[in-house]
């Protein structure tokens, strides 16, 4: 019991050293963020991916935007350096994926959240963390008053996050989905295409990413793209463009 309080004791301490590094970085680098819409990526798969889509799309729309897309946990000097250097290239746009670890320590602490999307919730996907502790990390990101929020609904645990909701408003994407629907597929051996209706607007997409997966990525990034009113073509020219190394 001692050794787990005092584990516990010792997260605390880093989570406030973490805030405080967060603040000073803020301040240090003149606050970039003030100028520009933050999109998060977060979930247990996908969020590279989904982050690629929206860059692409971004760029179609002539939109400048800078990307930060990693499954593996940032550092958050690392991040505020990022931030600036994307400010003074003149991005408006910041694209980020949000690991759960990084939410864990604060990394993101004190950004402004222009949406906030999740790709999903499997607990296979999980390595390190019991799903009751990353659920609370991902509760962090959305209890930073995110303008709008991005959910799965045809994720097995949906009802788990339905709580998550927007400031401005929340959409959903998925076959069970009014927002953004996945109204049929096609796989491929290197790609695959989807028809999908956003906001009740039918729109063929494809990408050169194979498997099921890769349909609900781009329905994610769809909703994502319509929710900061990208216009379709520009959605369905984005998602093409991507070619993941």
């Amino acid at each position: 019991m001692e050794k787990r309080e005092l584990s516990k004791k010792n997260g605390g301490l880093k989570a406030k050293r973490q805030k405080l590094h967060a603040k000073i970085l803020k301040t240090y680098y003149g606050n970039p963020m003030r100028d520009m819409k933050l999109i998060a990526v977060t979930g247990t798969t996908g969020k590279t991916t989904v982050a690629h889509y929206v860059h692409e799309i971004l760029r179609a729309a002539n939109e400048k935007v800078a990307v930060l897309a990693s499954d593996k946990p940032f550092k958050v000097g690392m991040l505020h350096k990022f931030l600036s250097d994307a400010w003074k290239a003149g991005a408006n746009y910041i694209v980020l994926t949000v690991p759960a670890e990084s939410l864990r320590d604060n990394v993101f602490y004190g950004l402004p959240v222009t949406v906030a999307a999740m790709t999903n919730f499997l607990t296979t996907g999980l390595n390190d963390m019991e799903p009751k502790e990353y659920l609370d990390n991902e509760k962090t990101l959305f209890d930073m008053n995110p303008k709008i929020v991005i959910l799965n609904q045809d994720d097995a645990n949906y009802d788990t996050f339905t709580e998550f909701k927007g400031k401005e408003k929340t959409i959903t994407f998925g076959q069970a989905s009014n927002d953004v629907k996945i109204l049929s597929s096609k796989l491929y051996n290197k790609g695959a295409e989807a028809k999908l209706s956003v906001m009740s607007e039918v729109v063929n997409v494809a990408t050169f990413i194979p498997g099921e997966t890769a349909v609900s990525y781009m329905a994610c990034a769809a909703a994502i793209a319509a929710s900061l009113g990208i216009k379709n073509d520009k959605i369905v020219d984005g998602i093409a463009e991507y070619m993941p190394e």
